[in-house]
């Protein structure tokens, strides 16, 4: 039997730190659309179940759209169970306006919740929350006989916390009979031994949506031969879109399209696409009078990547001893904000920068 692991969907998030207009309300679809592909996916590869381990949404109140989208792909696609145990930021609005959740439809509850699938699967689960945190992992009880799939949404841990609800005490969950923990709420996929007998994994955030959430991203595919009770897991990257902070050494460059060149060699290296978001962060020290347009910088490559930013991270270099017998008015200049008392190191490079830009009657950036 065929199952789909996902979760940290965020199915309505605002992503509005980089994105804006047409390109924002662009982005949101194709977070949406990713959900109706993984629905076809599992449709086409015979996938029984998709277990949602939370945060299907991004918060309380979402649009009539997106609960429309993701019920009708429930509803019409009867021969895949959905298992939706909701997360931290979700809430039971997506179900406004039901008469009756559809039959294919499994919810969790704050107390356990078991469902059988198959001769020989269940399918457990838990909502943490303040009021059962301390006790949730001691109560549950499972037939060691049957494969065990556990489904949380927290943070791992190997302890209680007294500061937050949402704790996945990994250490009280061992030796439960745990064949498969399935868990959401960290975006990068994960997975590591959990005991002699189970894993525990995180599948990740099904598409990035900021450059904190860069890499591959997709779901898990489940694969259980119910008569030997095994659990083969495989991660299918599925995101339509990467993103990557590209780090660009700009040190020595004498300008702009010496760093665009070093650039350009990043880029490839990292196999950045055209459909990509992409971050650029210029680091390395330069020289005071090094000609460097980060807009322009930035624009060379728009047209390449879906969305492109540039961090100028760089630090200035001033060599004393170029401006030291220097008799003209830039050196004069140079010489008396190295000599000023009231400034340190880094202001004075910065200053010297913009007044040797001003000088040369360029515009200061």
């Amino acid at each position: 039997m065929k199952l789909i692991h996902c979760a940290d969907l965020h199915l309505d998030s605002k992503m509005n730190t980089n994105l804006e207009g047409l390109q924002l309300k662009e982005r949101k679809g194709e977070l949406l659309n990713s959900f109706v592909r993984m629905v076809d996916y599992a449709d086409k590869n015979r996938v029984s179940a998709i277990l949602i381990a939370g945060d299907l949404f991004d918060k309380k109140n979402i649009s009539a759209t997106v609960r429309n989208t993701v019920m009708s792909e429930i509803i019409h696609h009867n021969r895949i169970r959905f298992f939706y145990l909701k997360g931290n930021h979700d809430s039971d609005n997506f179900l406004t306006g039901m008469e009756e959740i559809p039959e294919n439809l499994y919810m969790f509850t704050d107390s356990w919740r078991s469902y059988e699938i198959g001769s020989n699967i269940a399918i457990s689960g838990i909502e943490l929350g303040e009021e059962n945190a301390s006790s949730a992992f001691l109560s549950l009880v499972l037939n060691e006989k049957k494969c065990n799939i556990v489904m949380l949404h927290g943070q791992e841990a190997v302890s209680d916390s007294k500061d937050k609800a949402e704790i996945i005490n990994l250490k009280a969950l061992r030796n439960k009979g745990i064949d498969y923990l399935a868990l959401g709420h960290v975006h990068a996929y994960k997975k590591e031994v959990l005991d002699s007998r189970g894993v525990y994994c995180y599948p990740g955030c099904l598409e990035g949506r900021g450059f904190d959430e860069c890499g591959e991203h997709g779901f898990v595919v489940l694969e259980i031969d119910e008569e030997q009770g095994t659990v083969e897991h495989t991660f299918v990257p599925f995101a339509k879109r990467k993103l990557f902070t590209v780090e660009v050494d700009v040190t020595g460059c004498p300008g702009t399209a010496e760093m665009i060149v070093r650039a350009e060699e990043e880029v490839k290296a990292a196999g950045c696409s055209g459909e990509d978001f992409v971050k650029f962060v210029l680091l390395g020290s330069i020289d005071v009078e090094c000609e460097k347009d980060v807009e322009y910088f930035r624009q060379s490559f728009t047209h390449r990547f879906y969305y492109v930013k540039v961090y100028d991270r760089t630090e200035l270099s001033v060599d004393e001893k170029e401006f030291l017998l220097d008799e003209s008015l830039k050196g004069e200049f140079v010489r008396t904000v190295m000599a000023a008392t009231d400034m340190d190191e880094e202001l004075k490079n910065i200053v010297i920068r913009y007044g040797l830009q001003a000088l040369a009657g360029e515009e200061v950036q």
